[in-house]
């Protein structure tokens, strides 16, 4: 496990010995991870650190809002509006990885439009261990390494947390004194909704997936899982009334893990996963069907994609 207090004093010092007097960005999305490498960087740069957090389209029910108010601290933070862009860049793409290389470099060009006005030098990144793993290792690529374009125009990349694994990079977050909702919160993948909706990402799919995650994580907190999310994974014939419909599949998954390498998926009573498909489908007459996923990780991966 890492020393957390001594882990922020170093992590401060190399953020400083990397970027010197220039201008840094930082993709700042709201998990665990880019909140603590933000605040982490800002401890170390102050005002010669710009924290871009990009509404992509793709984020968590009311992430913005909790954005505005989380991080009212850093008086250089940057809230850009990606929606159109993203979703524009995602048309017609069905494959996985496509769809992680296209977020990676859509988020990129984004990051390099903020740097160019004030005149940036490093993007500083909240990757973490295991995601470097699954992309070394060819499992997935994730949108800030393996998905990253070939050219970045970056004098450099800083990754202050890229050894430590997701529990340690909660007690880093503690001993910061981030708020428990950015500490104790579930994990986000980097491309945001985008991976819960299993083919083309769409406006409709990613607000169904949205809402639906939402409900998850609200039935589910008395559980205390590792992860928790709904998913959009197909449609299927559904009833609603007296009319036959052709609806979407909404996927429920919850894990307990350590550091997200392997997991287990929960054992959820009957009268919880009725309420939450009560709730999902009744929101959302365009919801045929709600199925719970008790696969572990291996054989598969948390994500759907």
């Amino acid at each position: 496990m890492v020393d957390a207090e001594a882990f922020v004093t170093d992590a401060v010092e190399e953020i400083r010995a990397s970027v010197g007097e220039a201008n840094a960005v930082i993709a700042l999305s709201g998990g665990v991870d880019s909140s603590v490498a933000a605040t982490l960087a800002y401890r170390a740069l102050g005002d010669q650190l710009t924290p871009v957090y990009v509404d992509t389209g793709l984020m968590r029910q009311d992430e913005t809002a909790g954005i505005r108010e989380t991080f009212a601290f850093m008086d250089t933070l940057e809230i850009v509006d990606g929606t159109d862009r993203f979703l524009g860049a995602l048309e017609g793409v069905t494959d996985p990885e496509r769809k992680r290389e296209v977020i990676g470099e859509q988020f990129i060009r984004e990051f390099e439009r903020e740097a160019d006005e004030v005149g940036a030098d490093y993007l500083v990144q909240g990757t973490i261990y295991p995601d470097r793993i699954e992309s070394e290792g060819g499992i997935k690529s994730h949108h800030n390494v393996g998905g990253l374009p070939e050219r970045i125009e970056f004098e450099g990349i800083v990754e202050p947390v890229r050894d430590l694994y997701k529990d340690e990079v909660r007690d880093v977050a503690r001993s910061l004194e981030l708020d428990d909702v950015i500490s104790e919160r579930m994990p986000f993948p980097g491309p945001g909704l985008a991976v819960r909706v299993v083919g083309e990402v769409t406006r409709e799919k990613a607000a169904v997936a949205r809402d639906a995650c939402a409900v998850v994580e609200d039935e589910l907190t008395e559980y205390e899982p590792w992860q928790a999310f709904a998913a959009v994974i197909g449609k299927a014939t559904g009833v609603k009334g007296d009319n036959r419909v052709h609806g979407w599949v909404v996927a429920v998954r919850s894990v307990e893990s350590r550091d997200g390498m392997t997991a287990r998926a929960q054992e959820i009573d009957w009268q919880t996963l009725q309420r939450i498909q009560s709730r999902i489908t009744g929101q959302n007459d365009d919801v045929a069907r709600v199925v719970y996923d008790i696969t572990h990780k291996p054989p598969a991966t948390i994500e759907y994609e």
